[in-house]
């Protein structure tokens, strides 16, 4: 089929599940980017970019076969989450006057779209221009959350191969979603031990402080004169799991990520209100070491059925969910 791509794309078997279930890993290329997506999980497993002298090197945390993402769960590498990504207080939220109580999977939180969220789903794929959408059907109760959900997720390269993600929903209920992709970025390469030392600066003056168990208080903090500023580009360093409140409109600049060795450069644009910053630091050395890769998860805020002073993210029938994010790849 002629799909009018400026990306060149193939596909090829991945492995199979125990029950039977075929995966397929779809490549993708162009103007020196090329992407590996997975119908697992909707899992980006590898995003190889080049240096300032043309190396290409894989630039995104990434695991060689399916049951290395069987075995490495915890983590969500470079997967879609949710229904809702991040974490639901309590595991519960009314909505209309109606309680749903969701699966726990973080002590007495729900996080990531529980047990088997979308991560841990086979996805449907088809090429499209420029690209792959992967496609699936999540049941109304599924992990809790009420309504039928059609979703799909479409990776596509633009010219000079910044990688782009849109989100598409629809439910036949009042629900709630929010989903991101959870890849963990390395620009000196994913081979390189930590990504602390990399400068990065996000758009965003403030945060949504979090307590003990990583909810957020409801508070708005500034960040001027805490470690939590980087509004100026400035090296990573320390432990970071924290949402932050993206100044831009949608859709608007977010972040920027920066490795002087190499001089790769990662710039994220996003129709999102929020930025999870996440550094990694729990990984054990199986199969990553502390710190080798860093987060920049694009998303509403968390708990946010249950804090009705941010941003909603309820989808009722008759309207879509569109979300898109922009991955954007240089040097200098």
């Amino acid at each position: 089929m002629d799909t009018g791509s400026n990306t060149v794309t193939r596909t090829e078997d991945f492995g199979t599940l125990g029950d039977g279930t075929a995966v397929h890993r779809w490549t993708l290329e162009r103007d020196g980017t090329r992407v590996r997506v997975l119908t697992y999980g909707g899992i980006v497993q590898s995003v190889e970019v080049p240096d300032r002298d043309g190396v290409r090197t894989g630039v995104a945390l990434g695991l060689p076969d399916l049951a290395s993402y069987l075995k490495y769960t915890g983590p969500y590498f470079g997967a879609v989450v949710g229904r809702y990504a991040n974490r639901i207080g309590g595991a519960a939220f009314e909505l209309d006057g109606r309680t749903h109580r969701l699966t726990r999977n973080e002590g007495r939180n729900h996080v990531h779209g529980g047990a088997r969220g979308f991560d841990k789903r086979v996805w449907d794929a088809r090429e499209i221009a420029d690209g792959v959408e992967l496609s699936l059907v999540s049941a109304d109760g599924e992990e809790g959350f009420p309504g039928r959900l059609e979703l799909s997720v479409a990776y596509t390269l633009d010219a000079g191969g910044g990688l782009r993600i849109a989100y598409r929903a629809t439910t036949d209920a009042p629900t709630v979603l929010n989903l991101t992709n959870h890849t963990y970025w390395n620009l000196a390469g994913t081979g390189s031990g930590s990504a602390l030392g990399q400068r990065l600066r996000i758009a965003a003056g403030r945060i949504t402080p979090a307590d003990a168990e990583s909810l957020p208080t409801g508070e708005f903090q500034p960040v001027e004169g805490t470690r939590f500023d980087f509004r100026e580009p400035r090296p990573v360093s320390g432990e970071f799991d924290h949402n932050y409140v993206l100044d831009a409109g949608p859709p608007g600049p977010a972040a920027e990520l920066y490795d002087e060795a190499s001089g790769r450069v990662l710039t994220v644009a996003t129709t999102e209100p929020g930025l999870q910053l996440y550094t990694a630091d729990h990984f054990d050395g199986e199969p990553f070491v502390p710190c080798a890769g860093i987060a920049l998860e694009t998303q509403h805020f968390p708990d946010s059925p249950n804090r009705p002073e941010f941003p909603s993210t309820v989808l009722r029938p008759g309207e879509e969910y569109v979300s898109r994010t922009v991955y954007g790849f240089s040097v200098r």
